[in-house]
Formats: C-alpha cells, structure tokens, sequence
C-alpha cells in the first residue's frame, strides 16, 4: 500500500486561518480577562471605602499594543503601589528613625502637599510649638497651647486675657502601627487567570462563525 499526502492551497489557506483565529481569540480573551480584574480590584478599593481616586490608580495593558497574537498578555498594576500594597498585606509600620510615629489629630488639619501633617509641617504653618506630654496608660501626645478655630483646628490665641485658650492634643505617638488587611488582590487575580482558558476558546469560537 502506497499512501501520498498532497498539502493542497486550500489546506494551506484553512491552518493559516485558524492560526489567524486563534492571535485573536488569545488576544481578545487576555484584554477581557486584564479589563476584568482592573475593574475587580477597583471595586474592592472603593468597597472598602478607600476612595475613588485610590481605585482610578489600578491600570491594565494588553501586550502587544497593536497587533494580535497567541502569545498576547494582560499587564494589571497601579500607579500607587505602595499604598495600594499596604492595604492589601496589613504591614507593620515603624518609624524610619527609631522613635514615634506621629498620627495626627483632627485639630492638626491636613498638609498642603497632600497625605498626612508631620509635627515640622504643623509648627511652621501654625507658629505654635508642640509640646511632649508622656502618658503611661495610654499613646503620648503632642499638645499646643492656643484656640480652636470653627473648623476644630488648633491655632494661635490672639486674646490678651487667654480667653478660649486651650491645651489641644494635635498628635498621638506611638512607636508602631499594624494597618489591617483590607484588600484581596490575589483573590480576584486567581480568579482571572482560571478565566482565561474559557475566554480563549469562547472567542476563538466566535472568530470562526
């Protein structure tokens, strides 16, 4: 018995076809899957109640940028890391120098760079010293001796007789902060990678029809 096997144009033109079939089926499932766990893990931020802006941070890429192929890939990230990471595993958080980590009080405002008021900030803007008061029971504090203004700030007293005068708590010190695990990326990541395999064969389908 003799066998002969002629590849034939039209052979030729349908492997070409399903190769076509299959950049794009590969490409679309993985820019589905990428888009999907952006929006997964935006959710979780913004469920959690960490803001909007926070969760606009979570970006995702397609690879290659134009084009299609089956070895096409989905990049997720954000463009706040670190803040994004420490919500996520829960760090311990100690102070870079040794000492106290200063968290601050409604009555110390908010920095003008954005992000939290350190001690330094405060003083400069406020022209008030800060005062260590030691508490054995309790976090120490950073107090100021002035008024506060309607929006519970402290600031300087301009009363001659010391009318509305206050001892105001502007800090607390404490030595170290465990933040709580708020975020699961990991969860929604696992999730999106058992969803690509489906995802290729449903638009690989699709490309044929």
């Amino acid at each position: 018995m003799k066998l002969k096997l002629d590849i034939t144009p039209d052979l030729v033109a349908a492997m070409a076809a399903e190769v076509k079939a299959g950049e794009k089926a590969v490409t679309a499932a993985m820019r589905e899957a990428g888009t999907g766990l952006k929006t997964a893990w935006r959710g979780q931020i913004t469920g959690v109640g960490l803001g909007r802006r926070l969760a606009n941070s979570i970006r995702s890429q397609t690879y290659p940028k134009a084009g299609e192929s089956l070895n096409a890939a989905a990049l997720v990230w954000s463009k706040a890391p670190v803040i994004v990471g420490a919500h996520d595993t829960g760090p311990l958080i100690r102070s870079k120098d040794g000492f106290w980590l200063a968290i601050p009080l409604p009555a110390a405002g908010k920095s003008l760079r954005g992000g939290r008021i350190t001690p330094g900030e405060w003083e400069r803007r406020r022209g008030l010293r800060l005062r260590f008061v030691y508490r054995r029971t309790g976090p120490s504090l950073l107090v100021a001796e002035g008024r506060l203004n309607t929006k519970g700030q402290a600031v300087v007293s301009r009363s001659k007789t010391g009318r509305g005068k206050v001892t105001a708590p502007i800090f607390l010190l404490v030595p170290q902060v465990k933040l709580p695990k708020r975020l699961d990326l990991a969860r929604d990541a696992d999730r999106a990678l058992d969803s690509v395999p489906g995802l290729i064969v449903a638009n690989w389908v699709e490309a044929k029809i």
